[in-house]
C-alpha cells in the first residue's frame, strides 16, 4: 500500500493523500480472509500505520512486529511530498489511533454534534497529547438530491443497503440490501439527508465546515440525473461552500 501510495504520488504531481481504515468484511470475506474483532484490526492498524509512514518518509525499514514484518523494505520510488495518511473514524477508538499515528480522520457525518463529541474531539486530544500537528479533518455527508420521498427512493437504489443492519460483518452486498428491502421505506429515507436544490445542498453540508471545522469536505449525492446534479454542484455548491473556509 505504501508503494502504491508513492507511485499514485508521483503520477498525481504531488496530490495523492492515503486513506486507511481498519475495514469492513465486505472487502475481505469474499476473498476467503478471516475478519477478526475489532481489538486486532486496530492493533494491526497501529503496525500497518508506523510501517508505511516510515517507508513513505524514506526509511529502509526492518521491523518486527506481531502482525507484520518487514526486511530492509525500502520504497525506491518515493513519493514527491510528504503523503498524508488518513484513517477511517466512526467512533473514539478509532479516532484516537488516527491522532496518535495518522495526519487525520475520513468520517461520515449524520448528526455533527455525535460526530464531534465522538470522533473529533478524541482525535485532537489524542494529537495534542502526543505532541504532534493539528489533524485534518475530512468529513462527508450521505445525501440524496430529490423534491419528493418517491424521488429519493428510486435514486438511492443500490445505496439503499449502506444504512442496513450488520454492515461491518456482511460478505454479500446483495445481502445488505434485501435487509434493507425488508424495512419501513421511512426509516431507510430517515437515514439520509435530502436536498431538493442547491441551496439545500449548501445547508447539509455548511455544518460539515461551521461546527466541525472540517478541512476537506466530500460531498457524496445521488440522484436520478447524475450529470445535472454535477453540474449543479460545481456551478452553485462548490463555490458557497469554499467561501466559507
Amino acid at each position: 500500500t505504501a508503494q502504491a501510495a508513492a507511485t499514485l504520488d508521483r503520477l498525481s504531481g504531488g496530490r495523492f493523500n492515503l486513506g486507511v481504515g481498519t475495514g469492513e468484511n465486505i472487502n475481505e470475506g469474499p476473498l476467503g480472509y478471516e475478519f477478526p474483532k475489532y481489538a486486532e484490526r486496530n492493533a494491526r492498524m497501529t503496525e500497518a500505520l508506523e510501517i508505511m509512514r516510515r517507508l513513505l518518509d524514506g526509511e529502509k525499514l526492518t521491523f518486527d512486529g506481531e502482525h507484520y514484518v518487514t526486511d530492509r523494505a525500502k520504497l525506491y520510488s518515493p513519493p514527491m511530498r510528504r503523503v498524508p495518511i488518513l484513517m477511517a473514524a466512526g467512533g473514539p477508538k478509532s479516532a484516537t489511533l488516527a491522532g496518535q499515528r495518522a495526519d487525520g480522520v475520513i468520517t461520515s457525518v449524520r448528526d455533527p454534534e455525535i460526530t464531534r463529541e465522538r470522533v473529533t474531539d478524541p482525535l485532537r486530544a489524542a494529537a495534542s497529547e502526543a505532541g504532534r500537528p493539528e489533524p485534518v479533518v475530512a468529513a462527508s455527508r450521505w445525501t440524496i438530491h430529490a423534491s419528493s420521498d418517491d424521488e429519493a427512493w428510486e435514486a438511492l437504489t443500490s445505496w439503499r443497503g449502506l444504512r442496513a443492519p450488520g454492515r461491518l460483518e456482511a460478505v454479500d452486498p446483495a445481502t445488505l440490501r434485501e435487509r434493507a428491502d425488508e424495512m419501513d421505506r421511512n426509516e431507510i429515507l430517515g437515514m439520509y439527508s435530502i436536498a431538493p436544490d442547491a441551496q439545500a445542498i449548501v445547508d447539509t453540508y455548511t455544518p460539515l465546515v461551521s461546527d466541525l471545522g472540517a478541512d476537506i469536505v466530500t460531498i457524496q449525492m445521488t440522484s436520478v440525473d447524475q450529470e445535472a446534479l454535477i453540474a449543479e454542484l460545481g456551478d452553485q455548491v462548490l463555490p458557497a461552500l469554499r467561501a466559507l473556509g
